[in-house]
């Protein structure tokens, strides 16, 4: 693919999760949780998205999440589970978003607040009508999706580089 090649970038916050005595890392989903992230599933599905690379979290609510949204896509894409993703800031999640190979297209982050929600911010450049007030206004909600598009290649993501062109949530 050329660096002229326009890529996308999905971002999907991790469904609602139990509070437990458990260490945060391995916190279950809840059954709103359970309820919601087939339902992002079907969104990604209707919306044409399919991902050719999904990077996950480690921890047990982004593994969850992921294994209830992707039966209701089209088709399974290769999948890498992430332990940087977890608790990771803003500069370490571009930093992995700058590693992804360059023959993929459509990229799906399943990961956390705040850092999902900062670097959907940081990276939309432009978005559609009110889409970004929305989005922040929101606070970016457990199973909530966003979708940025940008070109060139991934060692080109930072700041202000994308256009964010759909923001959805379950409840919203």
């Amino acid at each position: 693919m050329s660096v002229d090649t326009p890529r996308r970038i999905v971002l999907l916050r991790h469904a609602k999760a139990e509070w437990s005595q458990d260490s945060d890392h391995e916190r279950p989903l809840a059954d709103r949780g359970r309820q919601d992230a087939p339902v992002a599933g079907r969104w990604l599905a209707g919306a044409g998205i399919t991902p050719d690379l999904t990077l996950c979290s480690t921890a047990v609510r982004t593994r969850e999440t992921w294994k209830l949204v992707v039966p209701e896509l089209p088709q399974r894409p290769r999948t890498v589970y992430d332990e940087r993703l977890y608790e990771a800031s803003l500069g370490e999640l571009i930093a992995v978003l700058n590693e992804t190979p360059d023959e993929v297209r459509d990229l799906l982050v399943v990961g956390h607040n705040p850092g999902i929600h900062a670097l959907a911010d940081a990276l939309a450049g432009e978005a559609e009508g009110d889409i970004l007030a929305r989005m922040n206004r929101s606070g970016f909600p457990t199973s909530a999706l966003a979708v940025l598009t940008f070109d060139g290649d991934w060692k080109s993501v930072e700041h202000g580089v994308g256009r964010l062109v759909s923001f959805w949530a379950p409840h919203m």
